[in-house]
Formats: structure tokens, C-alpha cells, sequence
């Protein structure tokens, strides 16, 4: 086999390994390095030579689903038609990866300090450009600023992904429930206006 062989075959190897950890650390995110080996059908040492520890893997990870969600931004075309049609495009495409999301949105080290990746702040840029692009077209509201509302979709992506992954809700409604909770708020479009008290 050519040495060219073999880096091919290495590659797909740690693919596979790191999908592997993907999908147990997304349904139990406490699980350890064995676990983690076992999952991916390799002994302890072989996990190792790929990944030196859990903060390694959890690193490669955050790659993984940072390059997975910027697919996903440009799947979703954000940039074109009306602002809300983008966000919901935006919301179906990221949510084959939202279990992943949901896992680094909870692994702190992530985000602190001088390590941040900037495939972050890359995406965040786009998202909150769409928000923005809403606000300026008049399809947005205008008090709540690009920044948190990107946040909150964020938010609403790794929650939504918890309730599916407990069975607290339907996999199917899971666009439906964040798109509709980010752009209509919890008022009832027909609710009475609240007096003020005298």
C-alpha cells in the first residue's frame, strides 16, 4: 500500500472516531475516554494516538461542528428572499448538527480566554448580518440587537435539541418550535393589550 494509501485510510479512521464520540458525548456528554473508545469500536491506546485527551477530542469536535454549521449557513442561502424564510432555511439546515451544538455549548473551555476558535465569531457575524438584514427591511423588531438575537437562536438550538434528545418533544417540530418561538415571541398575536395600572 502507498504511503498516500494509508494517509487516506488514517483520515477516514479519526472521521469515523470523532463521529462516533459526536454521537455518544451529544446523548451522554459525561462519558469517558474508554467509553468513548468503545463507542467508536477502538481499544484506549488507539483513541489516544488520535486524540491525546478529552480536551483534544473536545477541540476536534468543535471543529467538526463549526465547519457543519458554516455548511449549513451557506445551505441556507442567508443572505437572500425575505429575512424570515433565511432563518428558517438557517434553522432546518443546522438542525441534522444541533446535538453537537447543543455538547460545545456546554463545554465552557470553549469560550474563554485567547483559545476561542474563530470559526465562532466568523459564524456569529453571519448570523447576526441576517438579523440585521431583517431589522433594515422592516420584517424584525429594531429594540433587541443583532448580537442578542443571535444568541438567543443559539440558545433555542441546543435546548430544542435536549427536549428532542429526552422525548420531551417531536423531532418533527423542532424548526417549527424555534423558528416560531425566535420571530413571534410567547404573545399571542390576538392578545389584549395590557393596561397600565393607575
Amino acid at each position: 500500500m502507498s504511503h498516500m494509501g494509508y494517509g487516506c485510510l488514517m483520515a477516514v479512521d479519526r472521521d469515523h472516531v470523532l463521529r462516533s464520540a459526536a454521537a455518544l458525548l451529544t446523548r451522554k456528554s459525561t462519558a469517558t475516554m474508554d467509553e468513548v473508545a468503545k463507542a467508536a469500536g477502538i481499544s484506549r491506546a488507539t483513541l489516544h494516538r488520535h486524540f491525546a485527551g478529552r480536551d483534544a477530542l473536545v477541540r476536534a469536535l468543535e471543529a467538526l461542528g463549526i465547519a457543519e454549521c458554516q455548511a449549513a449557513l451557506a445551505a441556507a442561502r442567508p443572505d437572500e428572499g425575505p429575512a424570515a424564510d433565511a432563518v428558517r432555511r438557517l434553522v432546518a439546515a443546522i438542525e441534522p448538527h444541533a446535538p453537537l451544538l447543543a455538547f460545545l455549548y456546554t463545554e465552557n473551555q470553549l469560550f474563554e480566554g485567547e483559545e476561542q476558535n474563530e470559526g465562532w465569531a466568523a459564524m456569529d457575524e453571519r448570523v447576526a448580518a441576517l438579523f440585521r438584514r431583517g431589522q433594515a427591511s422592516g420584517e424584525f423588531r429594531i429594540d433587541l440587537t443583532p448580537a442578542w438575537l443571535t444568541e438567543a437562536l443559539y440558545g433555542l438550538l441546543a435546548s430544542a435539541a435536549w427536549a428532542v434528545a429526552e422525548g420531551r418533544v417531536a423531532p418533527k417540530d423542532f424548526t417549527h418550535m424555534i423558528v416560531e418561538l425566535l420571530l413571534g415571541g410567547v404573545r399571542r398575536p390576538d392578545a389584549p393589550a395590557r393596561r397600565k395600572e393607575s
